[in-house]
C-alpha cells in the first residue's frame, strides 16, 4: 500500500501552532508530530515543505520551511537551499547560505 501524501496545510498548521521554544523541528520530529508512518516519512515531509516554500514565495511571506531542519548540522537539508535559490529567496553563492538561512529563520519565527 502506498503511503498517503501529506497536505502542506497540515504541516503549516503544525509549524504555526508550536511554541518558539520547540522550533526548529527536525524532519523526523515533524513526521512523528504528524503521525506519519513508514515508508518515506521524511520524503513526504520534504515534499510538503517544498510546496510551502512555493506558496510562501508567491505570497511574499517568510519561508516557514526554515523551521524544519536536519538532525545533522541544525539547518535544512540541501533541497531547501536549492529550491530557495531557484525561487530567488536565497543568494546563489553557497558561502552566503548560512547567514541568509539564519535571517529567513528569524523572519519565519516572527511572522508565523
Amino acid at each position: 500500500m502506498a503511503p498517503s501524501t501529506l497536505e502542506p496545510d497540515t504541516l503549516r498548521r503544525l509549524l504555526c501552532s508550536l511554541p518558539d521554544a520547540q522550533l526548529p523541528l527536525t524532519y523526523q520530529q515533524a513526521a512523528e508530530a504528524l503521525g506519519l508512518t513508514p515508508p518515506r516519512t521524511i520524503q513526504r515531509v520534504a515534499l510538503a515543505l517544498e510546496a510551502l516554500m512555493r506558496e510562501d514565495v508567491a505570497a511574499g511571506r517568510p519561508l516557514i520551511a526554515a523551521l524544519v531542519v536536519s538532525r545533522r548540522g541544525g539547518q535544512p537539508a540541501r533541497g531547501f537551499f536549492d529550491l530557495a535559490v531557484a525561487l530567488g529567496r536565497l543568494p546563489a553563492d553557497p558561502a552566503h547560505h548560512a547567514e541568509a538561512y539564519r535571517q529567513e529563520l528569524e523572519r519565519a519565527l516572527a511572522e508565523r
